[in-house]
């Protein structure tokens, strides 16, 4: 067995799990979510103070809110349903002004990935639409995905 076909087990087993168990998976989701905007925060405070693209403050501004955006997410894992559906907004709303500052940077491979980032909030801003009226559909529609790629993972044997 190589390792695609071991991660796709694992994705399948987790996105069963946030199946199975979605308030549980929510919290999960949320303290995993935290972690990863803390570090997507200190990374733009970092690119704004030392990546001299002009947009430094753009970055550090977008940095800082993440960061604040993160601790949130990290530490009150069992959030009201109402702040789950938020998340998504606040999400897609970090993504959008992180994608856009990465458009008016001068780097090449930064433009396709800030667009893809704008696109992705898009999607994020949708999906937090429909968690408004019923906030247990996040983390199943996480666990479908999570199958998804898994079975993609497993039958791809590269």
């Amino acid at each position: 067995m190589n390792n695609n076909q071991i991660m796709g087990i694992l994705s399948i087993i987790l996105g069963l799990i946030f199946i199975i168990c979605p308030v549980f998976s929510t919290a999960l989701v949320s303290t995993f979510l935290g972690i990863s905007f803390l570090l997507l925060g200190i990374f733009a405070i970092i690119t704004g103070i030392f990546g001299g693209t002009g947009m430094g403050a753009l970055y550090i501004i977008s940095g800082i809110l993440a960061v604040i955006v993160g601790f949130i997410l990290a530490t009150n894992i069992f959030a009201i349903p109402i702040i789950i559906s938020l998340q998504f907004y606040i999400m897609g709303i970090l993504m959008i002004i992180i994608g856009i500052a990465g458009l008016f940077s001068g780097e090449q491979f930064s433009k396709i990935l800030s667009v893809l980032m704008i696109i992705l909030a898009i999607i994020m801003i949708a999906i937090g639409a429909f968690t408004i009226d019923n906030p247990i559909i996040a983390p199943i529609l996480l666990g479908i995905s999570l199958i998804v790629e898994g079975v993609n993972l497993f039958i791809l044997k590269v």
